[in-house]
């Protein structure tokens, strides 16, 4: 999220939407907290809540910041890692759900429609290596966003599904 900021200093004249992906680095920097030792599950979770907690209060800061720019705005979720190991994916995809969980939020919050890219890269296909989306996943993201974009009508700033 650190480089969101400066993206948005170097942001177009002529850009007439915003379609933000951010968090995915910034959870891969915390992982390691995964791998800590714990006494219990009780501990385990209270230092997942310490992630979340910091990582919300970042997420919400950075958003807040896109929206002051007054463009039509959706966020994405990070999208789910393909690590090889069974074992290895059940924890990323369980822990990444928290995290998930504050931009879903911080997005209903401030009116701001949300991409899922969780559902739209859901085979192992989507993915070159654990984290990186693959051309296959890339263009079912491309395509994710073109058709938000053509079936969402604009006004102040927020979507609405057309023909809703």
């Amino acid at each position: 999220m650190a480089g969101v900021r400066q993206q948005l200093d170097r942001l177009p004249a002529d850009a007439t939407h915003l379609v933000v992906s951010m968090g995915g680095n910034d959870a891969l920097g915390v992982s390691s907290v995964l791998d800590a030792h714990s006494r219990s599950v009780a501990d385990a979770l209270l230092r997942l809540a310490e992630v979340r907690e910091q990582f919300c209060l970042e997420y919400r800061s950075t958003l807040d910041a896109v929206l002051a720019v007054e463009l039509p705005t959706a966020v994405c979720t990070i999208y789910d890692v393909r690590y090889a190991n069974p074992e290895e994916r059940r924890i990323a995809v369980t822990a990444l759900s928290v995290l998930n969980d504050c931009i879903t939020r911080a997005a209903a919050g401030r009116g701001v429609p949300v991409i899922d890219l969780r559902i739209i890269c859901d085979e192992d296909a989507d993915f070159s290596n654990a984290i990186e989306p693959s051309e296959q996943g890339g263009g079912k993201i491309a395509a994710a966003i073109v058709s938000f974009l053509t079936k969402h009508e604009f006004r102040s700033g927020r979507a609405e599904l057309i023909g809703r």
